[in-house]
């Protein structure tokens, strides 16, 4: 089964209503609790959550890697195991090895071989950082070599749509850096990208769009920025000596006031009110600055800074447990 271009530009990512419960000892273990997801071609996403939260079960329900008890998945108007053998999807899960005794080139070769288009194999090689080690052994890499060959394997296929579960965990900082240029190369491709990450940063500066997961569920779904803006607050830090915070606090929509120094930091539920009010009031004011909340702080609130609990935290292990058991 082939697909033609145009499946890749009328269809994405579609889930409806997803449910996975799995068995535990202490009792079922509601893992995914009825999500909804649409992905438009050519988005790059993040899915984003604590511990627990749900994140690699969703992706294992989205490849057809494990079961829905619930719900439908379509991946470019096919099920999951149909856009897999027509070479749509390439996928790099959270863990997994690479085959011993091959070299780098080699494997990605081989890779390359089963799909109907692939992509240049010197090109990924290039891509991926990879050109320095490709004579050697899969088995003799290191870490972060590793996971750049297995990128390079997900990529090989030149797949439609590419799914990376936790893709920089073994990389440094210079290597997750180069490891981003090369997903924004690929992406600008009109590619799809979907990403689970627990690097807050990586999805504010690489992602279309975050989907925020707790307890199974999607508590936000929208560009970094809007996310941030649900926290609903503002901070605004400026050089105003001689001024007290009790003053500063009586000024329309600040809710905290802070004095560092001839500095103060201003906490604010309405930062365009508090900043027109500080400048009329307090002409000597300067060098304003006003800051939104970060993608931590709307994190931890829409969250509810759950780390996962008794109920959801077995969910990735169990995944794993039972696919293998299977």
């Amino acid at each position: 089964m082939t697909a033609t271009p145009s499946v890749l530009e009328r269809a994405g990512v579609r889930a409806r209503g997803l449910v996975k419960t799995f068995a535990a000892p202490q009792g079922p273990v509601r893992a995914v609790r009825g999500i909804d997801l649409d992905i438009t071609p050519g988005e790059t996403v993040a899915l984003l959550g604590p511990n627990g939260a749900g994140k690699t079960t969703t992706i294992d329900m989205l490849l057809g890697l494990s079961k829905a008890d619930r719900g439908d998945v379509s991946l470019f108007g096919m099920s999951p195991g149909d856009a897999v053998r027509a070479g749509l999807v390439g996928a790099m899960p959270q863990t997994g090895g690479l085959l011993r005794d091959l070299s780098v080139r080699e494997l990605v070769a081989m890779m390359a071989s089963l799909y109907p288009r692939p992509l240049d194999v010197d090109e990924v090689l290039r891509l991926t950082g990879l050109r320095a080690v490709a004579g050697q052994r899969t088995q003799k890499l290191s870490g972060g070599q590793t996971q750049r060959t297995r990128v390079a394997v997900a990529l090989v296929g030149n797949p439609g749509l590419l799914v990376l579960d936790e893709p920089t965990a073994a990389l440094d900082v210079e290597a997750r850096r180069a490891f981003w240029a090369t997903m924004r190369t690929f992406a600008s491709r009109g590619k799809t990208v979907l990403f689970a990450t627990h690097y807050l940063e990586e999805a504010d500066a690489n992602a279309d769009r975050v989907v925020l997961l707790a307890a199974g569920r999607v508590v936000a779904d929208g560009p970094p920025n809007e996310i941030k803006a649900r926290v609903g607050s503002h901070t605004i830090k400026a050089t105003l000596p001689g001024v007290g915070t009790d003053e500063l606090m009586r000024l329309p929509g600040v809710t905290g006031a802070e004095r560092h120094g001839e500095a103060v930091v201003l906490i604010c539920s309405d930062s365009d009110a508090a900043i027109r009010q500080l400048l009329a009031a307090y002409p000597l004011a300067r060098h304003i600055e006003i800051t939104g909340a970060g993608l931590e702080e709307a994190f931890v609130q829409l969250t509810g800074g759950d780390e996962g609990n008794a109920e959801v935290a077995v969910d990735d292990r169990s995944s794993g447990a039972e696919e293998l058991g299977r």
